[in-house]
């Protein structure tokens, strides 16, 4: 296995790496809508989360210039557009917030951040990378790991709110 060197970060990596800001991207944006719409009781974990994931993203920024990856900026228009176009998916009402709407949103951040801990995983995997020190993987992905359980918390109470047989 060959070691990790940060002079030039091969295409597969840029792309990767690229891939996963689009996400983080999209995954910032929709996280501020959650914190937006969020009920009194949640406002407050939820805010802490939308910080949590701009810090996130910010840490992969870090880590890409540290690499001399090039940011994509095409891929992160599409991550916002993406994220953009989500707000327009038929919930089942189209003038006022869908009662669906919450837990498709919490069930999609959900996925965003198994995701951002597969690339934390998949990144402390590298040889070298983790003694760069420039962002503390093993962290960001403990982090991960907590946003997911608590989205897990929130997905489950926004399910049973949202598909209550009333």
């Amino acid at each position: 296995m060959r070691e990790w060197s940060s002079a030039r970060a091969d295409r597969a990596l840029t792309i990767y790496l690229n891939d996963h800001l689009a996400g983080a991207t999209a995954g910032a944006r929709l996280a501020r809508r959650i914190a937006a719409h969020a009920p009194a009781g949640r406002a407050e974990r939820c805010d802490g989360l939308a910080r949590e994931i701009r810090e996130d993203r910010g840490a992969l920024l870090v880590l890409m210039r540290s690499l001399r990856v090039p940011v994509h900026h095409h891929l992160l228009l599409a991550g916002a557009a993406a994220e953009t176009l989500g707000v327009l998916k038929p919930n089942g009402a189209l003038v006022r917030r869908a009662r669906l709407s919450e837990l498709v949103e919490l069930e999609t951040m959900y996925l965003g951040v198994c995701g951002k801990a597969a690339l934390w995983r998949t990144l402390s995997e590298l040889p070298g990378l983790a003694g760069q020190g420039v962002v503390d993987v093993a962290s960001l992905l403990s982090r991960a790991r907590a946003q997911a359980g608590m989205l897990e918390e929130l997905r489950a109470e926004a399910g049973a709110r949202a598909l209550a047989v009333v």
